[in-house]
């Protein structure tokens, strides 16, 4: 709803107007917007993809996560500039719709069906891996089902993670990675002295660089940075929106990259031949017992699975409530997907469905596989929003506005290149499978819009 009601000229209502206008309340400044988008991706993302990231890119993975840094801070700064112009829970679906035109705004949204698809899966398979390193023995399958029914009976219960709940997660995360960084520093020092706690070696190492290889991996160690954009939804609840959704998503990324970076160099470091993990996907706890022995290994192991507990609720749920949202506009069977169950106001059949498609999407993909594959997704979105963003502020900008050369087409279009450099780097496979993904979206679109005679349906991501 637009507010037409005039403001002091410090951008708020007048006492007068605050009293008779009904408005929302802006009250989030900008470290409030920083924390919640930390909170989001979790200072932990990139313990995760260490062993893979590693191997994939022969030692450079420090090197992977700057270069998708660069690039998540240049397309924050068009999520931010497009957030001041239409808050919107639709994210890259809203901004691509309105700064390039609805039914490429369609197409940027069901990319984004996908990664909330996949989310589900990839929590999943690393909770699953996880208690298979806590408890051997017990075969994967086990615990998937195990993972996937906890998650769906506590979502049909309609559990939710309180905040409160994410703040004391994230502090019990910040505490465990500081006694690793404090621990790994200690035995560097000891084994390799100042020359190992201060190498290039991590950034580049002559010996087994290779840029296709760092491109391949980058394509998958810029997961650590995926849902920066969450930050975007608060643009009508946030003090001064013109700077702070400018500058929060940015910071956001930032502090992700160097805390990142920080844990992944020491790891390299204590690790640094990536091609002798017992474990690939779960090489990060290996190191951590390196320098930590059993109590680091378990604190590390029992911090990311409760991680992807509780990111597979909210991924699980999210998806659940797409599909009502979808559901409810006739875009997919309403009879299924828009029912509510009457006791508990719950899109039961969703939940189930997504729980069933998990349990799939498990057996199917590897955690490599479904990570690209949610890039894929996530990559088209990003481009989507850089073109919208150069399009909306340099082409459609008012004629009695100035253009800032360098904001309004520099940075965009770089963003746009680099993000296209990490995209087109992604493995054969994720293409193919995103690709078709892309295609069955598109002839959706033109059997729903007549060869696009009609308007698109619209996704309302704000039921999310």
């Amino acid at each position: 709803m637009e507010n037409t009601s005039k403001k002091n000229r410090g951008g708020h209502l007048t006492e007068e107007e605050s009293k008779d206008t009904p408005h929302l309340r802006r009250v989030l400044g900008l470290w409030d917007l920083i924390f919640y988008g930390i909170v989001l991706i979790q200072p932990i993302a990139a313990v995760g993809l260490f062993g893979i990231a590693s191997k994939g890119s022969n030692g450079h993975m420090v090197t992977t996560l700057l270069i998708a840094m660069f690039a998540m801070m240049l397309t924050a700064i068009s999520y931010g500039r497009m957030a001041s112009l239409y808050p919107s829970a639709g994210s890259a679906y809203t901004y691509v719709g309105k700064g390039l035109n609805t039914y490429l705004g369609f197409l940027a949204g069901w990319a984004m069906f996908l990664d909330y698809l996949i989310v589900p899966v990839i929590n999943t398979i690393y909770g699953a891996l996880t208690l298979q390193r806590l408890i051997p023995g017990i075969p994967f399958i086990v615990w998937v089902v195990l993972f996937v029914f906890v998650i769906t009976m506590l979502n049909l219960r309609g559990i939710k993670t309180s905040a409160r709940s994410n703040e004391l997660l994230l502090a019990i995360m910040c505490m465990v990675i500081g006694i690793f960084i404090v621990l790994a520093v200690k035995y560097i020092f000891i084994g390799q002295g100042w020359s190992g706690l201060l190498s290039f070696k991590p950034f580049y190492n002559p010996e087994t660089f290779n840029l296709g290889a760092v491109m391949t991996a980058t394509s998958f160690a810029a997961l650590t940075y995926i849902g920066f954009d969450g930050v975007t939804t608060l643009a009508e609840d946030v003090r001064n929106p013109r700077r702070n959704m400018l500058l929060a998503p940015v910071l956001v990324c930032l502090f992700t990259g160097l805390f990142s970076i920080i844990q992944i160099y020491l790891a390299q470091q204590v690790w640094p031949d990536y091609n002798t993990f017992p474990n690939i996907e779960t090489a990060f706890y290996d190191v951590s017992e390196r320098i930590g022995g059993t109590f680091l290994f378990n604190a590390i192991a029992i911090i990311l699975f409760v991680a992807c507990l509780g990111s597979g609720l909210a991924g699980q749920v999210g998806a659940a409530r797409l599909l009502f949202a979808m559901g409810r506009d006739d875009m997919l069977p309403k009879k299924i997907f828009s029912y509510l169950n009457p006791g508990s106001s719950n899109p039961t059949y969703n939940i189930i469905i997504m729980g069933v498609l998990t349990i799939i999407g498990t057996m199917i993909l590897s955690y490599q596989s479904a990570a690209e594959l949610l890039n894929f997704g996530a990559f088209l979105a990003f481009m989507g929003v850089n073109i919208a963003s150069f399009r909306q502020f340099f082409f459609l900008r008012p004629a009695n506005e100035s253009r800032n050369f360098l904001f309004d087409a520099v940075l965009p279009v770089l963003g746009l290149v680099i993000c296209f450099s990490i995209w087109i780097s992604l493995p054969a496979a994720a293409k193919i499978t995103g690709g078709t993904w892309f295609l069955i979206g598109l002839i959706y679109l033109i059997i729903k819009t007549d060869r696009f005679k009609k308007s698109p349906a619209s996704f309302d991501f704000k039921d999310i």
